[in-house]
């Protein structure tokens, strides 16, 4: 690994870090500080390249002062054994101005970014910086470094925050949705009727309110078991979900009962065709 030199810019690494602690974009967090990290070195350019699991690889993710078709240039280093780009983000080792075959024969400095979760390191890609066209400008390559740490920082952050997002939409759905059939909820439905029925005396429109039922739902549950009914709930949901409009609305009202809430003259139209 790269031992860091013991002296740093103080007033480089005071901007990093308000950046980090005064921003909640993530994105403009990361762009701030790819231009720190250019300023570091006396670089050009500089981008962060992060783990995307759906191309299996690294890919740019955030970039300042790239000339055309660099990003890509850099995506294909970072594939390549024994290229800077490639070492710092698999084997977590910085490098300091040095040729990158697959960034076309340029120079170029790496540091890994990576956070520390329950004890363990983990990667999630590689800061690059692309000196400037008279050397490193006689930055200092700690400051980089440092600044890779905060990028860490800053994609675990965004990481935390997307999670808690989808969890709070997984509980939203869940608070709203009948678990069975994945319509809406009897707790959701009278919310629905409620705000159309007040929409439709406002605007005097008409309103249709249609409940169905399953036939013989309980004869079959005994005679085959609870999975084949539910199976044909599951079915019954599916027809109705594919048979409304965008304005209506289809929940499982309890048991074998299903509501149909469709606003307009044409809700008897939507009804007739779920039967």
């Amino acid at each position: 690994m790269y031992d860091r030199p013991a002296v740093t810019s103080d007033a480089l690494l005071r901007d990093a870090i308000r950046a980090v602690a005064r921003s909640h974009d993530s994105e403009a967090t990361l762009d701030e500080l790819l231009r720190l990290a250019t300023e570091a070195v006396g670089g050009r350019g500089a981008a962060a390249l992060l783990w995307d699991s759906d191309r299996a690889g690294l890919a740019v993710a955030g970039s300042r002062g790239l000339q055309a078709g660099e990003a890509e240039a850099l995506e294909a280093a970072a594939a390549m054994s024994g290229d800077p780009v490639n070492r710092a983000a698999h084997d977590r080792i910085a490098s300091l101005t040095e040729m990158s075959a697959g960034a076309g024969g340029d120079r170029l400095s790496a540091w890994p970014i990576a956070i520390v979760s329950d004890g363990v390191e983990e990667p999630l890609g590689v800061l690059v910086v692309l000196p400037g066209s008279e050397g490193s400008g006689g930055g200092n390559p700690a400051d980089a470094a440092s600044i890779a740490e905060l990028v860490g920082v800053v994609l675990d952050r965004a990481r935390l925050a997307s999670d808690g997002a989808e969890r709070s939409d997984w509980v939203e759905r869940v608070n709203h949705s009948d678990a069975l059939t994945g319509l809406a909820n009897a707790r959701t439905l009278a919310r629905v009727i409620e705000l159309e029925i007040a929409r439709a005396a406002r605007q005097q429109s008409e309103l249709c309110i249609s409940l169905f039922d399953v036939d013989n739902l309980t004869e079959l549950n005994e005679a085959a078991g609870k999975a084949a009914g539910d199976d044909v709930l599951r079915e019954v949901a599916a027809v109705c979900a594919e048979s409304i409009r965008f304005v209506d609305t289809v929940a499982r009202w309890g048991g074998d009962e299903f509501v149909l809430v469709a606003p307009g003259a044409k809700g008897t139209t939507v009804a007739r065709r779920i039967v």
